[in-house]
C-alpha cells in the first residue's frame, strides 16, 4: 500500500485530479490517498493558499500529486509551487515532452525531457526597491546547485538509454553566473563517457527546438530558461494540458499538471486531464509501479490515435469524465 498526499488545487483543478485518481484506482494499483486542500479559497481562513498541514501531509508521505494551483497576483503572496520546491528542496523539475499519434501538430515523433534546476536562478525570489526609481532582482547560482541538477540529467540519462545531454545557458552575457552552470556541466559530463555532452545558448536554443527539435534529447538549464523552454516544448505536443510535471528532491517528490488553474472553465467538465494522469504515470513509476504506469500510457496512447473520444481543447466534444471514462475502458 502507497500513502501518497492528493492536493486537487483550484479552478479546474479537482475535476482534473479527480479523472486522474479513477484513472489510476482502475488499474488495480494499492494506493491509500491522503486528500489536502491549497489554493486561493484557503487565503481568508489561514492567511495562505499553502497551509503548513500540506507540508505535514507531503513530509509524512513522502509522494504528492497535485492539480494546478493560482497564485494571487499582486498580493504579496508566494506562488505555491515555489514554496513547495524551496521548502521541500525539490531542485530538480522533469519535464519529458512526447508525442501521441493523433494529436493534431506540425511535428511528429518528438521525445525531449526538460531537466530544469528548481530552486534558485532569479526564482530564489531576492528583490529589493531601488527607492521610487527601479527595482532589482538577484540571480544566484551556486556550485552546488548545478552540479546535483547537471548530474541528476546525466544519471537520468543512462538510467533510461539517453544519448545527448544538453547544457543551455547564456555564458555569453552572464559570464560569471551562467558561466558557473556551463563549467560545472562540463565537468560533470566527464565522468559519463557513454552520453554525449553539447551546450547552447537560450535564445539559439528556442530557434533551433522550433525548427530541428529531433536533434534535441535531454537538455538541463537553470530555473528561468526551464520554465520557458519546457512551455515552447509544449507546443510541439499539444500544448500544456499535455505535459506532465515532477519535483524531485532526495526525500520528497511532487507531480503535477503545469498548466494554470484556467478559472474560466472551471466547474463546466471541459478541461483536459491529460498532464495530470500522465503525470500519474510518472508518479507511479517513481514508486516502482510499473505495470500500472504502462497500462495507463498505453491506454492514452489508444484513446489518442482513435480520436473518438476527445476533449474540447483537442478538437473533441468529450467532457472530463467522459474521456477519463475512455481511458479506463482501454486499460
Amino acid at each position: 500500500m502507497h500513502n501518497i498526499t492528493l492536493i486537487p488545487g483550484d479552478g479546474i483543478g479537482p475535476e482534473v485530479a479527480a479523472a486522474m485518481k479513477r484513472v489510476v484506482d482502475s488499474t488495480g494499483v494499492q494506493i491509500q490517498w491522503e486528500v489536502v486542500e491549497a489554493g486561493e479559497a484557503l487565503i481568508e481562513k489561514y492567511g495562505t493558499p499553502l497551509p503548513e498541514y500540506v507540508l505535514d501531509s507531503i513530509k509524512k508521505n513522502k509522494i504528492a500529486i497535485k492539480g494546478p494551483i493560482t497564485t494571487p497576483v499582486g498580493k504579496g503572496f508566494k506562488s505555491v509551487n515555489v514554496t513547495l520546491r524551496q521548502t521541500l528542496d525539490l531542485y530538480v523539475n522533469l519535464r519529458p515532452v512526447k508525442s501521441f499519434k493523433g494529436i493534431p501538430s506540425r511535428y511528429e515523433n518528438i521525445d525531449l525531457v526538460i531537466v530544469r534546476e528548481n530552486t534558485e536562478d532569479l526564482y530564489a525570489g531576492i528583490e529589493h526597491k531601488i527607492g521610487d526609481y527601479g527595482a532589482e532582482s538577484i540571480k544566484l547560482i551556486t556550485r552546488p546547485a548545478c552540479e546535483r541538477i547537471v548530474d541528476f540529467a546525466f544519471d537520468y540519462s543512462v538510467k533510461n538509454d539517453r544519448k545527448l545531454v544538453t547544457t543551455v545557458h547564456k555564458a555569453n552575457i552572464m559570464k560569471l553566473t551562467d558561466g558557473l552552470f556551463l563549467q560545472v556541466s562540463k565537468e560533470i559530463a566527464e565522468k559519463y563517457s557513454s552520453i554525449d555532452f553539447s551546450d547552447l545558448i537560450v535564445d539559439a536554443c528556442c530557434m533551433n527546438l522550433v525548427m530541428t527539435p529531433e536533434k534535441y534529447d535531454v537538455m538541463v538549464m537553470p530555473n528561468l530558461y526551464g520554465d520557458i523552454v519546457s512551455d515552447l516544448c509544449s507546443g510541439f505536443v499539444g500544448g500544456l494540458g499535455m505535459i506532465p510535471g515532477a519535483n524531485i528532491g532526495k526525500e520528497y517528490a511532487v507531480f503535477e499538471a503545469v498548466h494554470g488553474s484556467a478559472p474560466q472553465i472551471a466547474g463546466k467538465n471541459i478541461a483536459n486531464p491529460t498532464a495530470i494522469i500522465q503525470s500519474a504515470v510518472m508518479m507511479l513509476r517513481h514508486i516502482g509501479e510499473y505495470e500500472c504506469a504502462e497500462k495507463i500510457e498505453k491506454s492514452l496512447a489508444k484513446v489518442f490515435e482513435e480520436g473518438k473520444v476527445l476533449t474540447v481543447d483537442l478538437g473533441g466534444t468529450a467532457t472530463t469524465e467522459e474521456f477519463a471514462d475512455e481511458i479506463i475502458k482501454n486499460l
